[in-house]
C-alpha cells in the first residue's frame, strides 16, 4: 500500500489518484467534470488514508456504490463518499436525503452537502464494530456500546426509516475513540418500507451465527434464543419503550 498522502484538486489529475476519483475506470471527461463538482462543494484537498485500499491507494472504505476518502473543506476534515462510475444508481441524492432524515433523530454522521457524484458528511474516526470488539472485551463497556446501537435503531424505527443493511452490520457500525457508536451508510435506506432496524441488528448481534455473535456471546454469555425471538416478536407488534427494554434485557444482560 502507498503511503498516506494529501493532494490538492490539481494533484488528482495524477495516477493512480484520478482513477480513485473515477473508480473503477478513469475517463478524462468524467474526471474533469468531477473535479469541477468538488470545486463547487468548496473541497480544496483530498486525504488518501485509511485501512481499505484501491489501486494500492489507502482509503477509508469501499462499497458497491462508492469509495470513501477524507476531504478538506473550509478548514474542516470531512468524510467524502465518491459515487463509483459503475454504481447501480445515478446519483447520491437519495442517500443524502436518508442521512439527513436519520440526523433528525440524532442518528448517523452529520450530513453536510451532496451532489450527483459526491456526499460530504461528518468524519467519524474509529473502528468498525468487529475490529472494536476484538480490542474491547470488557463486559460493561461492550454492553454500553451495544445498548447505544440498539437505541439508535429504535430511533430510526420510530422515525419510519429502515436502514436496510443492519442484518449484516460489520461495515455499518463504527465505534469512535470516545466509545460512541455510529450507524453509517444509508445508501439502501427507505422511508417507505416498514422499518425493522431493531429486529435486524438484534438478530445480527445475537443469532446470526457469525463471528460477531460468537464474540458477543463469549463476552456477555450465551443468549436464550427463544427469549430473544419472543421479545423481538412483541417489539415488532408494538415498538414501545417497554418492549424495547425487554429486547435489551434478553439481548445484552
Amino acid at each position: 500500500m502507498r503511503e498516506n498522502v494529501t493532494l490538492t484538486l490539481e494533484g488528482l489529475n495524477d495516477e493512480p489518484y484520478g482513477s480513485v476519483v473515477c473508480y473503477p475506470k478513469r475517463n478524462e471527461s468524467d474526471l474533469q467534470s468531477r473535479l469541477r463538482e468538488l470545486e463547487r462543494h468548496g473541497v480544496t484537498a483530498i486525504e488518501f488514508a485509511g485501512k481499505a485500499g484501491v489501486f494500492n491507494v489507502p482509503i477509508l472504505g469501499k462499497g458497491y456504490v462508492g469509495i470513501v476518502v477524507i476531504a478538506q473543506r473550509y478548514g474542516q476534515r470531512l468524510a467524502l463518499k465518491i459515487r463509483r462510475v459503475d454504481a447501480d444508481r445515478v446519483d447520491l441524492l437519495h442517500e443524502a436525503k436518508m442521512l439527513a432524515k436519520a440526523n433528525s433523530a440524532g442518528v448517523g454522521p452529520t450530513f453536510v452537502d451532496a451532489s450527483k457524484n459526491f456526499l460530504l458528511m461528518e468524519l467519524i474516526e474509529g473502528e468498525l464494530l468487529p475490529a472494536w470488539l476484538e480490542a474491547n472485551k470488557e463486559r460493561t463497556l461492550v454492553r454500553q456500546v451495544l445498548y447505544k446501537v440498539i437505541e439508535q435503531c429504535w430511533q430510526l424505527d420510530l422515525l419510519g426509516l429502515d436502514h436496510g443493511e443492519l442484518s449484516k452490520a460489520p461495515k455499518h457500525v463504527i465505534v469512535d475513540y470516545c466509545q460512541q457508536p455510529w450507524i453509517v451508510d444509508f445508501e439502501t435506506s427507505s422511508d417507505t418500507r416498514k422499518p425493522a432496524n431493531v429486529t435486524a441488528i438484534c438478530q445480527y448481534l445475537t443469532m446470526s451465527g457469525g463471528l460477531i455473535a460468537k464474540t458477543i456471546s463469549a463476552i456477555l454469555g450465551e443468549r436464550n434464543r427463544d427469549e430473544v425471538i419472543s421479545a423481538l416478536r412483541n417489539y415488532k407488534k408494538d415498538q414501545t419503550r417497554e418492549n424495547l427494554d425487554k429486547v435489551m434485557q434478553v439481548c445484552l444482560h
